[in-house]
């Protein structure tokens, strides 16, 4: 994740994304042939599973960038929320697709979305614009003349810029760490995901484990039923960026919702097995609060952080900075559901405390950010009761970030 960043704002967007597309559904399909050719070698799946990771990376450092390059200011958490809901169809679908292949053999549950991904790659080859000025828009919308947007114009133009030369011309992985914030929501998103990940690989399986109105589900329904928990995070995603538009707070928002995703997680155990409709009822709350801050960290904040104005000057960050916040929470979402696989045999009860322990750390991890972000809006307010006619907020500034005020 961390190099594929990097070589996002360095290469054709359309193209390195095309090309990793392609060749991650080509290294899924790959997965699934062992079942076709009844393998039963270890080496070989961890093999297709390590190259299909590998390709993947490039996906989201690219589309959070193209993202980017088209829309920002305020509204941009809301919007970007509002796109990133196609993460949990695509959660949604590929868990629906995959139920509905076992019936064939498990190999078509890897073979057909492996499919649709390289399809989708060639989609993206013919048809994608990374830039707006490569479709003769504008980089970016004009602004009103106050310093705040008069920094993010600059920046916007220095880090968005048309030209294939700026476009080569990308920061350092070191220097782009460097970026006030992106550490600190880097460190909370390496627990939100871990959470978020651990439900996404083993909710299938619990709800198998679980007698739910005294009665166990089938693998395939158990399947069907976890989507749910997608679903939720879709309303999730888009009222955290919604919110946090409204609030101007990026941060606070995302430790809000860390927090009351805690007992979210503790009524979905404690109160899931009452009834299936209390099941599902839990289950797209809990995914409501624990999919919302990740999808805005990995959509929104790091969007904002690519374009901060510490950065004027330097053409490219917008995937560097989304790899290496997605990169550090995609080690927690490798941690999660491997140490799960450990915990679970004692009982789920240690899962679901390891789950509350982790949103408690990831909201605590903002405190700073929150502390900052808070005392800006208490001030905001004094000013507007202090001076009403200077109330009217600039919509197309900024939310505050750490170091940017």
């Amino acid at each position: 994740m961390f190099g594929a960043g990097h070589l996002g704002d360095r290469l054709d967007l359309r193209l390195f994304l095309a090309v990793g597309m392609v060749g991650s559904g080509a290294a899924v399909a790959f997965f699934g042939v062992g079942y076709f050719l009844s393998l039963h070698s270890l080496v070989f799946y961890v093999l297709a599973q390590a190259i299909a990771g590998l390709l993947q990376s490039t996906g989201w450092p690219s589309v959070v960038a193209i993202v980017g390059n088209w829309f920002g200011g305020r509204r941009r958490g809301l919007i970007m929320g509002i796109w990133n809901a196609h993460t949990s169809v695509g959660n949604i679908g590929g868990s629906l697709i995959a139920a509905s292949m076992l019936r064939y053999g498990w190999g078509w549950s890897f073979v057909v979305p492996g499919g649709l991904i390289v399809l989708g790659g060639v989609l993206v080859f013919f048809f994608l614009a990374p830039y707006p000025e490569d479709v003769g828009f504008a980089s970016s919308p004009p602004k009103k003349s106050s310093e705040a947007s008069t920094d993010e114009e600059e920046s916007s133009r220095s880090t968005d810029g048309g030209s294939g030369e700026d476009r080569r011309d990308a920061v350092g992985i070191w220097k782009a760490f460097s970026i006030p914030g992106v550490f600190t929501f880097a460190a909370c998103l390496f627990f939100a995901k871990l959470v978020a990940y651990t439900f996404l690989y083993w909710l299938p399986f619990y709800l198998t484990q679980t007698a739910i109105g005294g009665e166990y589900m089938s693998v395939t329904d158990a399947g069907y039923l976890s989507v749910l928990f997608d679903v939720g995070g879709i309303v999730g995603g888009i009222l955290a960026g919604f919110m946090s538009d409204q609030l101007d707070a990026r941060a606070t928002t995302a430790a809000m919702f860390m927090y009351l995703a805690i007992p979210s997680l503790y009524c979905f155990h404690a109160y899931g097995s009452t009834s299936k409709v209390t099941n599902i009822a839990l289950m797209m709350v809990s995914g409501l609060f624990v999919n919302g801050p990740y999808a805005m960290i990995t959509t929104a904040v790091s969007a904002d952080l690519g374009t901060h104005k510490s950065l004027k000057g330097d053409s490219r960050a917008l995937a560097t900075v989304t790899a290496i916040i997605d990169g550090t929470g995609s080690l927690g979402a490798a941690l999660g559901p491997f140490v799960t696989g450990f915990i679970s045999k004692t009982g789920w009860d240690s899962v679901f405390v390891m789950l509350i322990l982790c949103a408690l750390i990831a909201g605590a991890c903002l405190t700073g950010l929150v502390k900052s972000e808070i005392e800006q809006i208490i001030q905001n307010w004094r000013n507007r009761s202090t001076h009403p006619q200077n109330g009217t907020a600039d919509p197309d500034a900024q939310p505050l970030l750490a170091g940017s005020s």
